[in-house]
């Protein structure tokens, strides 16, 4: 148990919430006779969550900031359709839709932006009523019918990195990335430790160090493995690519950045953080916007899959957003979140739908099982925190650049602080 406490930095729930996902993963390659991680299998599955995986980033910093939005599906769909028709009546090239996309998203979110922040209505009244402003605008625009979109730009939501070099029986840009990620786990692990033992702080032991980067670089190395033997044609997945390069950077700027703070200020206690120089305003109007620009692309992706943009396109995408965020380790009062928590509690919501799926468990069944899950994680959290303990996530992300929650002593808010550069 010792040796435990000090792999998993001093509690054995830190990681509770990759626990759960391998754990899920296990538990399903035995139920389904291993039809879970077949190649094939994990490629469809990242594939058919990435646009709710990229929503769940942008939800995650609206949640944080102590918002919900609940607009984002039908932001998604309408973004969809327009685009879609645009393409085919006025012969855009794929790269232009994808840019008119992310421009009418922006356009959306400052629109949202603007009644929240400056006008003061709360964020989901805005949201209730542009998820039906836009639904209804997405089947006026298409007059309900459902609109291809051309081969060019279903690649966005449906293509994957090509073949290059040598034939090695696998798909060498995906090798390459592999390669890449376990390369970057090192040069972290490293990086963290000498900028511990350079400021004095307590440094775990090498094994500890040494086993922590030897399960990582299993995991990535496995994971690379599965996309680069797939059928023929396949390989890791450019929605999967987009995916990476939004935790990337959304996770640098929530929490390495001065934007990323104040909204974690904001959403802590919104007096302290206005006190202090933070502009409210202005970090509300962003999220909103952000979101919505993300929403679109989301759509665009998932239109570029369905091969087609449609009246029903969107529908339901904000709960399992947000249902990932909450599951992830965020909080309802805003505050406390992760980019890289929600990413995984969209993943465990994937693993358990596709489970679930390959189980032949009906709809009906599978909605039940996700709304326990969803339940049972945020009434975990929930009880860590009246019982003094640190809640879900900052057990989880701590080695992933923030620091646990603290407890402000007037206010008694959970306040989540990013850690320093």
């Amino acid at each position: 148990m010792n040796a435990l406490k000090q792999l998993f930095g001093g509690n054995t729930r830190q990681f509770g919430m990759i626990f759960a996902l391998i754990a899920l993963v296990v538990f399903f390659q035995i139920l389904t006779g291993g039809l879970t991680l077949t190649p094939d299998n994990v490629i469809n599955l990242f594939n058919g969550n990435a646009y709710i995986l990229i929503l769940a980033i942008g939800m995650v910093l609206v949640i944080i900031a102590g918002h919900i939005d609940l607009s984002v599906g039908s932001i998604a769909a309408f973004v969809g359709i327009v685009v879609a028709i645009t393409m085919r009546d006025w012969h855009l090239p794929w790269f232009v839709g994808i840019l008119l996309g992310l421009v009418l998203g922006a356009l959306i979110g400052a629109w949202q932006g603007f009644w929240v922040a400056y006008v003061g209505i709360p964020a989901f009244i805005v949201t209730l009523a542009g998820m039906l402003l836009f639904r209804g605008a997405n089947q006026f625009v298409g007059k309900s019918n459902t609109i291809p979109v051309p081969k060019d730009f279903q690649f966005i939501g449906a293509g994957y990195l090509p073949e290059i070099g040598p034939d090695t029986g696998y798909n060498n840009l995906t090798l390459l990335i592999g390669v890449v990620m376990v390369a970057a786990i090192i040069w972290g692990e490293i990086r963290s430790r000498r900028n511990a033992i350079f400021l004095g702080a307590e440094v775990a032991p090498r094994w500890v160090s040494v086993t922590k980067l030897v399960l990582l670089s299993a995991a990535v190395l496995y994971a690379t493995y599965l996309f680069a033997t797939g059928r023929p044609g396949t390989s890791f997945p450019v929605p999967g690519l987009i995916l990476g390069v939004l935790v990337l950077v959304y996770g640098f700027i929530s929490a390495k950045t001065v934007v990323g703070r104040h909204i974690y200020a904001v959403g802590g206690n919104r007096h302290a953080a206005e006190l202090s120089g933070v502009k409210s305003r202005r970090v509300n109007f962003l999220v909103m916007m952000n979101m919505a620009v993300l929403a679109g692309l989301a759509g665009m992706i998932f239109v570029g899959r369905s091969n087609a943009s449609g009246p029903f396109d969107g529908v339901g995408w904000e709960l399992d957003a947000i249902a990932a965020v909450f599951i992830g380790g965020a909080a309802v009062t805003g505050g406390v979140g992760t980019v890289v928590g929600s990413v995984i509690g969209g993943l465990v919501m994937a693993v358990l739908n596709n489970g679930l799926q390959l189980l032949g468990i009906g709809a009906d069944a599978t909605q039940i099982i996700k709304g326990l899950v969803l339940l049972a994680a945020v009434a975990f959290d929930v009880y860590n925190k009246t019982q003094g303990k640190k809640s879900l996530i900052g057990m989880i992300m701590k080695s992933f650049g923030t620091r646990p929650e603290v407890e402000t002593a007037d206010t008694k808010d959970v306040i989540s602080v990013p850690s320093e550069p």
